[in-house]
C-alpha cells in the first residue's frame, strides 16, 4: 500500500516514475491488514500501560504477543530498543511525531481516494472500542489521554448505546468508545489495486521483478540491478519494501533495527451476524474489521523472523477472542492468513532520503499504521522527491536517528 500510494502520487504530479515489484502488487502485508484507517493510534506501542501486561501475555500462550524460542536472541536487541522508547523522557516526542502525520491523513488519503476513482471505498461508520468493565477503561487511560492532548474527538457510549449501534455485541461488554474519524476500507487488497491501475492510467510503468543490488555513479544512485541481471537507470530510486526495506537499505551503507511483527487473520465470509462498525478490545489485542465482503478478525504479534512458517494457531486465537464479543459469530466458510509488519523499536516510520547514498529515499516501518498512514507518506515522499518542502517538520522520520 505505502508503495502503490507514493507511485501514483508521483506520477499524479508528473515524474517519471517505474514501479518495481517482486510479486503481484497486492499481495504483500496489504493484502491481509484489517482495512482500518486508524487515526487515533498514535501513542508509541512501547509505554507503561503496555509493558505492564506483556509479562502476563508472554507467559499465556494464548496472549497477543509471541516470541518463538528460537528467535529470541535474533529479537533481543530490537526489543532493548523498544524498552528504552518507553522511557518517559522520549514517550510524548514520539507520540507527537506519530500524531503529526495522522493528522493528516484523511486530507491525503482523499487526494489518492479521487485520483484513483475510489472516492466510494472508505465507510461512513467508525470504530468501536469496547470495554468489558470500568477497570478496562482506566487501563486504557492513557490512549484517551493522549487524544485530549491532541483534540481528537471521541464519544462515550454505555452498554445500552453500544448496542443499539451493534445489537450482535455481547451484554458482557459494559461501555464503548467511539472514534468516528477512524474508517475503515471496503477491500483492502482492491485499493492498492486501484492505485496501480490509476498509477498506470497515467502513463506510469510496472515491472515485475526483485532488485538484489544497486549502482551508482560517486556518491549519486544510477540504478538497481534485478535478480534477472537486468540494470534500470534511475536518478532517484525509493525504496518502500515493508519488513524486508532493510535488506536492501544495508546493501547501501545504511542499516536500520527493523523487525516483522508477524500479525495473523482470519476472513470470515459467512459470519451469521451484520456488523457495520470496526471493533476494536484493547484488553484483548484484537480487532474485528467488515471488509472484503466478510467480517475479518485480526491482531497478535509474534516475533519469528521473515521466513518461519505461519503458526495459524494464531488465527484461531483472535476468532475465539472475537467470539467473546461477539457469541453469535460463526466461522463458515473463513481462511487465515498471516503477514509482516513492518516495526521500528519507537514506532515510528522512516520517511526521507538515505544518509548515504543521494537520490535515495526510504518509506518504511509504518507498523500497524501503514494503510492509515501510507497516502500521508505518499505526500510527504513526493514533496522530497520533487523538492518541496514538505508541510510537518521531517526530523523525527529520518533514517540514521538510530
Amino acid at each position: 500500500i505505502v508503495g502503490s500510494a507514493i507511485a501514483l502520487e508521483l506520477k499524479r504530479r508528473g515524474i517519471d516514475t517505474l514501479l518495481i515489484e517482486a510479486d503481484e502488487p497486492g499481495m504483500g502485508t496489504s493484502f491481509g491488514n484489517v482495512a482500518s484507517i486508524a487515526v487515533t493510534e498514535f501513542m508509541p506501542a512501547s509505554r507503561p500501560s503496555v509493558w505492564r501486561q506483556i509479562p502476563g501475555w508472554l507467559l499465556d500462550p494464548e496472549g497477543p504477543v509471541r516470541i518463538r524460542p528460537s528467535y529470541l536472541p535474533k529479537a533481543l536487541p530490537w526489543l532493548l530498543r523498544f524498552a528504552a522508547a518507553g522511557l518517559p523522557s522520549r514517550m510524548r516526542a514520539l507520540e507527537a511525531a506519530n500524531a503529526a502525520l495522522c493528522k493528516r491523513v484523511h486530507q491525503d488519503l482523499q487526494v489518492l481516494l479521487k485520483a484513483s476513482g475510489q472516492e466510494n471505498m472508505l465507510t461512513d461508520t467508525g470504530c468501536l472500542c469496547l470495554y468489558a468493565n470500568d477497570q478496562e477503561m482506566r487501563d486504557d487511560r492513557e490512549h484517551l489521554a493522549a487524544l485530549d492532548r491532541h483534540n481528537v474527538p471521541y464519544k462515550h457510549l454505555s452498554g445500552a448505546e453500544l448496542r443499539a449501534l451493534e445489537p450482535a455485541i455481547s451484554p458482557n461488554i459494559a461501555r464503548a468508545v467511539l472514534f468516528a474519524d477512524n474508517r475503515s476500507v471496503k477491500s483492502p487488497y482492491g485499493l492498492v489495486i486501484g492505485y496501480v491501475k490509476a498509477f498506470e492510467k497515467l502513463g506510469g510503468k510496472r515491472e515485475k521483478g526483485q532488485v538484489v543490488a544497486f549502482t551508482r555513479e560517486a556518491n549519486m544512485i544510477s540504478g538497481v540491478r534485478l535478480a534477472d541481471g537486468r540494470v534500470i537507470a534511475a536518478t532517484q530510486v525509493v525504496v518502500a519494501c515493508g519488513a524486508r526495506t532493510h535488506l536492501l537499505s544495508k546493501l547501501l551503507g545504511d542499516i536500520m533495527p527493523l523487525e516483522s511483527e508477524r500479525g495473523y487473520h482470519t476472513q470470515i465470509m459467512q459470519p451469521g451476524i451484520s456488523l457495520s462498525h470496526s471493533l476494536i478490545w484493547p484488553a484483548k489485542a484484537f480487532m474485528i474489521t467488515p471488509t472484503a465482503g466478510g467480517i475479518r478478525v485480526g491482531g497478535t504479534v509474534e516475533f519469528g523472523g521473515l521466513d518461519a512458517a505461519p503458526d495459524y494457531r494464531r488465527s484461531a486465537i483472535t476468532v475465539r477472542r472475537a467470539k467473546e464479543a461477539l457469541p453469535a459469530l460463526q466461522d463458515k466458510e473463513s481462511t487465515q492468513w498471516m503477514g509482516h509488519r513492518p516495526s521500528f523499536p519507537d514506532t515510528i516510520p522512516v520517511i526521507g532520503p538515505s544518509p548515504s547514498v543521494q537520490g535515495v529515499f526510504y518509506a518504511t516501518g509504518h507498523g500497524h499504521l501503514g494503510l492509515t498512514q501510507s497516502a500521508t507518506t505518499a505526500r510527504l515522499i513526493a514533496d522530497l522527491v520533487a523538492g518541496v518542502k514538505p508541510p510537518i517538520d521531517m526530523t523525527p522520520y529520518r533514517a540514521n536517528r538510530f
